[in-house]
């Protein structure tokens, strides 16, 4: 890409286009500047290498910060320059972090887009101590952080906000009868919150209390601050956010805007720029009041400033200001061809902007559009719970000038329960959305991940939902589409027979010490070649992304007919003399049929030890075929479950992933009905209520407040039907 040169600047910063090839960079003043060259990145993972990789790109040496649980993360390998802060809530120690800076040397520090990004002690104390905070001023931190501040000060901007109660009564009868005035349904957000957390909606007065609750324990556990506000919830929401950039020489320009509105627990799992479907009147109007919300507050850096747009009415209402910059900026990135972290340096030095508003709205309306995907371990199906475990496998889409991967991880890392689950970020660009959705769908077809459940089945849904295609988005997307994004389809015969292939590979290999390759391809000296071959057969089910009971088994019967030949027979359908050859250094099985020609990436799945489920019990594994993942599972007979100590867990209410039990609402012997709360729990500083998925009687707390729990693990045993009938049988 070419540089955009100008004059009234002088080009100390001449931008490189090898480290974003995607991005266009320009020259900036050096009238006021303090060069940086070396800073500490106090954050993790792919934010930490996203900030390392342009810092680099400039010759500025970073420090990069790691935890225990971190020690062999990517962030952590990045730098030569890694210091292990020890216990994994220690990236949130600011006055740990600044003495680090100082005994390494930095001249600032760049605090990522979560932890210490928007905490206006740790930008003060960052100042202070004579280091460069690469963010906004503190003073801004402390009014646009506190959403009731942040709502007065929008209001005498200018700035519409959105009707609610933003006081300091915090008398939960008191706030109940603010909901009132309001008129449900309701939203109650923690003051200091953000990413969704301390957020409930609430659709009635007898819910108030138990959603406040929550919120409240929620925010302290996240944010160390119960104050709540109440707002009116606009049932037709759109969430649209402003990107804008301010420096010290009083400029402040908007980065067009972005449409975050497929979301799950109120975060954002796709973002897009431009937004569907807005009038450019309006368009225009909220560019100009994110700018007004920004120098307001004498802002410098990167923001987001977000809105509610109410899709029935046309309005929109100020919600809040993300004082830094944010994890989908990329978005912006590919629609204005800028490096934004490079932004943050250049204002930080005391450099211009490098762009005037109306070079960034020509700028934008020159690359068309952009969407970004954020790929989480996660279980759609089962209410978007995050997992966690090793990547056994990861291939990503190939990255090209329109293709760009943010990512923390590569295959043999873990995906920590300490954190947040992202895993990585795909974004696209095409010159018009309709382009850039058929691109992104393509390249999550790519995506093989092998390991905890992730959302890219999910996220391939979206991309197909005709509603999502038209821009017919709102934030209730997800809940008012449910039936089409979450029926699931049946594997096709071919995906049984593959799998049928590679356990058969595996047989014929364990039979013969074939070495440590489990799917490795026979020789053609194979022992019994000839009139020896016997039929094998292999019951398979698909494992239930919802953790429910397997199906009936899917019988596929398979005989070799000749070194690498096979017939093979799945659900009355036979293949007849098929060739099949397994590469191991891809961990690919390619099989030749009398109609199509299948490649499939076969990973086994370790058991999770002790044997406590059927998928535990199972041989697992994951296939990735014609750009669709599926999980399957070798079904064991009755006799072997017996034999290898298989427990039977139908009483019990399992712990969906590694966890905390901040609450047990049951006692034993309490009669409970379907869907009441029995415990709730805490992963990834995430609240869960764990409810009953039958009406019964509780026969045992497992766990309580404050243990420890591993994914699987019982947290609560019902009463079984023959104990509570006296026909307890003992054996």
């Amino acid at each position: 890409m070419r540089a955009i040169q100008k004059s009234r600047h002088l080009s100390r910063h001449i931008l490189k286009a090898h480290a974003f090839p995607h991005v266009r960079y320009s020259s900036v003043a050096t009238s006021t500047i303090k060069p940086l060259t070396s800073i500490l990145i106090a954050n993790r993972g792919e934010i930490a290498l996203r900030v390392g990789r342009t810092a680099a790109e400039y010759g500025i040496r970073t420090t990069t910060l790691y935890t225990d649980p971190d020690a062999r993360s990517q962030h952590a390998l990045s730098s030569p320059y890694a210091v292990n802060l020890g216990e994994p809530s220690a990236y949130l120690d600011g006055d740990r972090i600044i003495q680090i800076a100082k005994e390494q040397g930095c001249q600032g520090i760049h605090p990522g887009y979560g932890f210490l990004s928007e905490n206006p002690t740790f930008a003060r104390k960052c100042t202070e101590a004579g280091l460069t905070f690469i963010g906004p001023p503190w003073q801004a931190i402390e009014s646009m952080g506190s959403k009731s501040e942040s709502k007065n000060i929008m209001t005498a901007a200018g700035v519409p906000c959105i009707p609610g109660y933003h006081g300091s009564n915090q008398d939960p009868e008191y706030l109940k009868n603010e909901a009132a005035k309001i008129s449900y349904p309701v939203l109650l957000k923690a003051v200091k919150g953000g990413g969704g957390k301390g957020m409930r909606i609430v659709n009635s007065p007898e819910e108030f209390f138990d959603q406040l609750a929550s919120a409240k324990s929620e925010a302290r556990n996240s944010f160390g601050d119960e104050v709540m506000l109440v707002e009116k919830y606009i049932t037709t929401p759109r969430h649209i956010e402003v990107q804008v950039f301010a420096d010290k020489h009083g400029n402040c320009v908007a980065l067009g805007e972005r449409d975050c509105s497929i979301q799950r627990r109120h975060q954002k799992i796709l973002e897009e720029s431009p937004a569907p479907h807005l009038n450019e009147e309006i368009r225009q109007d909220i560019w100009e009041k994110a700018r007004a919300a920004a120098l307001a507050v004498k802002y410098e850096g990167a923001g987001t400033v977000e809105f509610i747009f109410d899709n029935d009415t046309g309005e929109f209402f100020f919600m809040e200001m993300n004082t830094r910059l944010q994890v989908e900026h990329p978005v912006t990135e590919m629609v204005t061809g800028e490096d934004l972290v490079r932004w943050q340096l250049i204002v930080a030095e005391g450099g211009r902007l490098p762009l005037t508003q109306d070079e960034v709205e020509q700028r934008i309306k020159e690359r068309g559009a952009a969407i970004e995907a954020r790929i989480y371990a996660e279980n759609p199906d089962m209410n978007f719970i995050p997992d966690s475990g090793i990547l056994l496998h990861l291939r990503s889409p190939k990255p090209s000038s329109t293709v760009r991967i943010d990512a923390g991880f590569v295959t043999g890392d873990e995906v920590s329960s300490h954190y947040d689950p992202m895993i990585a970020k795909l974004i696209v660009q095409g010159p018009t959305r309709k382009a850039a959705i058929q691109k992104l769908h393509s390249a999550l077809e790519e995506y093989e991940v092998a390991g905890p459940t992730t959302n890219i089945e999910f996220l391939k849904r979206i991309c197909v939902s005709p509603d999502f295609i038209a821009g017919n988005v709102e934030t209730g997307y997800i809940q008012k589409h449910h039936s089409e994004l979450f029926t699931p389809e049946p594997p096709p015969p071919e995906v049984y027979a593959q799998a049928a292939l590679g356990l058969i590979l595996q047989e014929i290999s364990s039979f013969q010490g074939g070495g440590s390759d489990p799917f490795a391809t026979p020789p053609v000296t194979a022992a019994g070649f000839g009139t020896g071959y016997q039929l094998r057969e292999y019951n398979l089910v698909e494992v239930a992304a919802d953790g429910k009971t397997p199906p009936i088994p899917t019988t596929a019967q398979i005989l070799q007919t000749a070194p690498s030949k096979f017939n093979i027979t799945v659900a009355g359908q036979t293949y007849q003399n098929v060739a099949s050859s397994f590469t191991p250094s891809t961990s690919t099985l390619t099989t030749f049929y009398p109609h199509t020609r299948l490649s499939t990436t076969i990973i086994p799945i370790p058991s999770s030890p002790p044997l406590t489920s059927f998928a535990a019990a199972a041989t697992t594994f994951t296939l990735f075929q014609g750009g669709r993942q599926y999980r399957l599972a070798l079904a064991l007979p009755k006799w072997a479950e017996k034999a290898l100590g298989v427990k039977d867990e139908t009483n019990s209410v399992l712990a969906p992933m590694p966890c905390k039990v901040l609450r047990v609402e049951v006692r034993e012997g309490e009669v409970v009905k379907r869907d009441q709360p029995l415990v709730v729990i805490e992963s990834m500083k995430m609240e869960t209520v764990i409810r009953s998925p039958v009406d019964g009687v509780v026969g045992r707390v497992v766990h309580g407040v404050g243990d420890l729990c591993k994914a699987g693990t019982a947290l609560v045993e019902f009463v079984s039907e023959e104990k509570e009938e006296g026909n307890d049988e003992k054996s």
